[in-house]
């Protein structure tokens, strides 16, 4: 059927009862104020980084010991760059943006600062991610080798983002932490909060729904499979029946634990005491003492043959 360009003539009345509402609901526009961190860009720093941190496993071809310094060499440089201009407009409007930008603070200097910090740490976090891909590979029998875990499993890719953005989370940088794990909920399905805090050796299985809270605690070698939620149990409330922010509200998990698929765990004063193993789809709101295994009765399953 032919387009009927009559129609079309009802657009600008469209367009500009759409425009009318951005002043009525200007809380969800940004019109007229500096520059926001750009979405775009802060996923580009995340492919960078990637590429620096597993050389020759993503875009980069024919890398050896020869050129990758040069290589690597240009990519800090230009992560240099995007980090400095992208963390300096989310501390600016952190601060409260002005209209034209000419604040007497230097934010630019002082996204600069905070990525040098950033980077400098990259180097530690490599050690860190080394062993994330040991326990994903000694956790998992299907697993053929660590470059298999690198290539193929989402848990290692939510678990790298997250701790990038964890390093970015404890420079109190705000919007990128939060921007970058979103994203990486986004393709894997792992909901990791950049304010938790995880150790060493951390593995999750297959990982699909996985939910993690902002004030979570993890020690080392845990290992979590997917549906896993740790969580908070309820919010506290001030006077006026606001939200209290920056307590405690989710659990602790000591080291050497794992979590069974479905297994919601919930709550600031729960602690799951090391070396215990959480079964799958059980519902946890008070601590668990160490070494101790908690798992569901079987319900009993009958069988009806047809007649």
């Amino acid at each position: 059927m032919a387009t009927d360009f009559r129609l079309k003539d009802q657009l600008p009345n469209v367009t500009k009862r759409l425009v009318d509402t951005y002043d009525k609901l200007g809380s969800i526009n940004h019109l007229g104020h500096c520059p926001l961190p750009n979405y775009d860009e802060v996923i580009g720093v995340i492919d960078d980084l990637d590429e620096i941190l597993f050389p020759g496993f993503r875009r980069r071809e024919g890398l050896h010991r020869g050129n990758v310094e040069f290589y690597v060499g240009d990519l800090v440089d230009r992560l240099h760059d995007r980090l400095t201009r992208q963390i300096g407009r989310a501390l600016r409007h952190e601060a409260g943006a002005s209209d034209d930008c000419t604040e007497e603070e230097d934010f630019e200097a002082l996204g600069q600062a905070k990525t040098l910090l950033f980077l400098d740490r990259l180097p530690e976090l490599r050690a860190t991610l080394a062993t994330d891909v040991k326990a994903t590979f000694d956790g998992d029998p299907a697993c053929k080798s660590p470059h298999e875990v690198i290539f193929c499993y989402p848990g290692l890719e939510a678990i790298t983002v997250y701790r990038l953005a964890h390093l970015l989370y404890e420079l109190d940088i705000p919007f990128i932490p939060r921007m970058m794990s979103e994203w990486a909920h986004g393709r894997t399905g792992i909901d990791i909060h950049p304010g938790a805090t995880i150790g060493n050796y951390f593995f999750i299985d297959h990982g699909t729904g996985v939910v993690i809270g902002e004030t979570c605690h993890i020690g080392e070698h845990v290992k979590v499979y997917q549906g896993v939620t740790l969580g908070a149990l309820s919010f506290a409330m001030d006077g006026d029946g606001n939200l209290v922010r920056g307590h405690k509200r989710h659990p602790t998990i000591e080291d050497n634990v794992v979590i069974y698929a479905n297994a919601t765990i919930l709550g600031g004063d729960t602690v799951i005491g090391h070396d215990s193993v959480i079964g799958s789809s059980v519902w946890i709101t008070k601590s668990v003492a160490p070494r101790t295994t908690v798992v569901l009765e079987k319900p009993q399953l009958r069988m009806r043959a047809e007649v």
